[in-house]
């Protein structure tokens, strides 16, 4: 059985504000043991998204992701067995989901989890649910895509779906959110502010795109402080918006009010 793709985690100045937005506009819900001295963890039901206060030189944005597999410790074993290089961690009981965190072959961060692990708590301990809106999939943007993608594979068990002639991305599927591996390169932020390699966007799954399109319009006017942070402003804005559009899993395109990018799609 595939490892599960059941966290996302982002950090931000405004995590309070930012788990507001998740749960005005995408119908995603809070834990119901909050924590709000720590992190703000909603849930679409399936992923949870923590969203952790920023701490001194810790940068701000789209940080990591988490799966969730039948034993952490065998998944260790194999890591060891077949990929020496890459060293893992076991993380503080204080963290919702995180047992141990690793990396993959070009430093991208993971965390691996378990459902019986003690320190599992908050969303992730929660029955899932189905709603309208929710995480379809997480971009990943890195060095050695294809190396990238071989390690999902074969470590985690992801399926490779289909991609059209000419793609470079990578496109890997847990049976319901898909990992999209994509490269890399400088060259392509031309003409606009570079974006280290990491985790790139999120995207959503929605009933209705004029309907989130309305949702977004009430939110931002019954409160400002939710409206999505400008995308795609001048000459600089643009060139992003451009690259971020090259993603074809995605309709329309925004940012969350602390900007991390966001794409939307309706459910097919």
């Amino acid at each position: 059985m595939p490892a599960k793709i059941k966290h996302i985690a982002i950090v931000s100045d405004q995590y309070a504000l930012q788990g507001r937005f998740y749960e005005a506009v995408f119908g995603m819900r809070s834990a119901a043991d909050k924590r709000p001295e720590r992190a703000v963890t909603v849930s679409d039901g399936y992923v949870g998204l923590n969203i952790n206060p920023r701490k001194a030189g810790r940068p701000a944005g789209l940080d990591h992701f988490g799966v969730e597999v039948e034993d952490a410790e065998r998944v260790c074993a194999r890591l060891r067995e077949s990929y020496p290089a890459i060293e893992v961690l076991k993380r503080p009981g204080t963290r919702p989901f995180a047992g141990i965190s690793t990396h993959d072959p070009a430093g991208n961060l993971f965390d691996l989890s378990q459902q019986d692990m003690e320190n599992r708590t908050s969303v992730y301990v929660e029955p899932p649910r189905e709603q309208p809106r929710a995480i379809s999939h997480l971009a990943l943007r890195t060095l050695r895509a294809d190396e990238v993608a071989e390690f999902y594979v074969d470590l985690l068990g992801f399926e490779r779906l289909g991609r059209k002639a000419g793609d470079a991305n990578h496109y890997l599927s847990d049976g319901r959110v898909t990992l999209i591996v994509m490269p890399w390169s400088i060259l392509d932020y031309e003409g606009g502010g570079i974006t280290r390699p990491g985790p790139d966007h999120i995207g959503f799954r929605v009933e209705s795109l004029q309907a989130v399109k309305e949702r977004l319009q009430t939110v931002g006017d019954d409160n400002p402080h939710l409206r999505p942070f400008p995308l795609g402003a001048g000459p600089e804005g643009q060139a992003r918006l451009a690259l971020f559009e090259r993603c074809p899993c995605g309709a329309h395109h925004l940012a969350d009010p602390d900007g991390v990018l966001l794409d939307i799609a309706e459910r097919r």
